[in-house]
């Protein structure tokens, strides 16, 4: 499918390697990707790692780790603007020869000079145009040992527009904005003029990106209409903020989205939730990913910022994992069983996934219930012994143990049976034999199902953990 110019869609993710996958950068390839997948387009991974000093392979990683994690697969790329530097110089060398571009010998602290005598008079702090070639215009003399930069040529008349898709129309007057910058005096182009080749080579043809980045948008369409490339459609998100209201920060779980890996939380609970931070689908809160693609239109995009909130993605994990399959939750429990000392394949996992996931949030969650059949038992301790083991739960723990240990069948049917067989010959309630049978077989006063947690642990387990608790 096509765009209103019937270009192909092409979008792109194109994040800075100067630290982890964020939420909101996560959240802006969803979009990006949920658009190019929506329209059966092009999903291009891009990343920008121009600046030497904050750029670390190590964040790169943590990017590609992320968009792995989050099942956000690139058609092309990744592509790397630290190798596409020939390009890049070989666009300034032509503006600077078709007069678009121009060298500027102003040191930074001319150029400071010049912000602080336009705030002086009240004016937007500016670069104030000495070194830009105007028909009849004498330029200054070239200093001596002094390095250039390049400056763009940006129009000093009219307004840039365009119609945002998130945000919808949006202009500046061109008069508010300097001649910006592109390379700096050791050649290396800069960000604004590496991303307007970047997406003019690669033919995207709409660019979703957080609102931080509105004010860039006019100099990247000048730069792009100064190339005569072919403009993208822009569409700006407003950022997502703490549940105080206040700009997401570590404090709100502004971690590194592989972080949530490690807490537990379904890939797929995370695209869901993500999604819902700035898009809709009427009252839709609960989809697939294949329903969110088939949904996924920019006009839904909210122009409010959206607002993190740890327990409603904690529902949507939870509604996640009893989503699904109890062999596919147990594959994903089992090495976090294994990292807590626990035996993942000493009991039926698959079984136990199926008693617990109704009981958890993450898989974190899931894995420390599961101890309970996988892991090392540890009788319970004198004090609660002493609070559930009375001779009238001694008893009855004696009645069921000998009638256990004849059962035909080890299930839990038959030992639900057997439970209420007990409880009536001795005309006893429930409490009175599951607490201390809880206590007794597992340590511990709370368990899922007594009958379930039963069967599960198995014949030999809870008969020699019963008689060596009547010892």
């Amino acid at each position: 499918m096509t765009d209103s110019s019937s270009r192909p869609v092409r979008t792109r993710f194109a994040p800075s390697p100067t630290g982890y996958l964020h939420l909101g950068g996560a959240r802006t390839a969803l979009f990006s990707w949920a658009f190019a997948r929506h329209f059966g387009g092009t999903f291009v991974l891009r990343i920008e790692d121009t600046d030497l000093e904050r750029s670390t392979p190590e964040a790169v990683q943590a990017i590609l780790d992320g968009m792995q994690w989050l099942d956000l697969k690139a058609d092309e790329g990744p592509f790397y603007q630290m190798q596409r530097m020939d390009r890049y110089r070989a666009v300034i060398a032509d503006m600077l020869a078709q007069g678009t571009a121009y060298h500027c010998y102003s040191t930074p602290e001319e150029v400071e000079a010049m912000r602080e005598r336009a705030r002086a008079v009240g004016a937007k702090p500016r670069y104030d145009g000495t070194w830009r070639p105007e028909p009849g215009k004498t330029l200054p003399p070239v200093p001596a040992g002094v390095q250039p930069v390049v400056r763009f040529r940006s129009p000093q008349d009219g307004v840039t527009a365009w119609d945002d898709l998130v945000k919808g129309p949006i202009s500046f007057d061109n008069g508010e904005l300097d001649d910006l910058v592109i390379a700096r005096p050791d050649g290396t182009p800069t960000y604004n003029f590496c991303v307007v080749v970047d997406d003019w080579d690669m033919q995207i043809t709409h660019v979703i990106r957080g609102d931080d980045h509105v004010n860039n948008t006019p100099r990247q369409i000048n730069i792009l209409r100064a190339l005569g490339g072919e403009l993208p459609r822009y569409g700006h998100v407003p950022m997502i903020l703490g549940p105080d209201g206040e700009k997401l920060s570590k404090r709100h779980g502004a971690v590194s989205v592989i972080e949530y890996d490690r807490l537990g939380y379904l890939p797929e609970a995370m695209v869901n939730y993500l999604a819902r931070l700035g898009w809709s689908h009427g009252n839709d809160e609960l989809f697939t990913r294949e329903q969110f693609v088939e949904w996924f239109d920019p006009r839904n995009l909210s122009r409010s910022a959206a607002q993190w909130d740890p327990k409603k993605l904690n529902w949507v994990n939870a509604h996640a994992l009893r989503a699904l399959d109890p062999a596919d939750l147990a594959a994903r429990v089992a090495p976090r069983i294994a990292r807590r000392g626990g035996n993942p394949e000493s009991a039926d996992l698959p079984a136990i996934m199926a008693l617990l996931r109704d009981r958890g949030e993450t898989l974190e969650d899931l894995a420390e219930g599961a101890l309970l059949f996988c892991g090392p038992y540890t009788p319970a301790d004198e004090a609660l012994r002493a609070e559930v083991m009375d001779d009238a739960a001694r008893v009855l723990l004696a009645d069921f143990l000998q009638r256990a240990d004849t059962l035909a069948d080890w299930t839990e049917t038959e030992l639900d049976g057997l439970i209420k067989a007990v409880l009536k010959d001795h005309g006893a309630k429930m409490p009175k034999l599951a607490i201390p049978l809880r206590v007794a077989v597992t340590g511990r006063k709370q368990t899922p199902a007594i009958g379930a947690v039963l069967t599960l642990l198995g014949r030999d387990a809870v008969l020699s953990r019963l008689a060596e608790s009547l010892a």
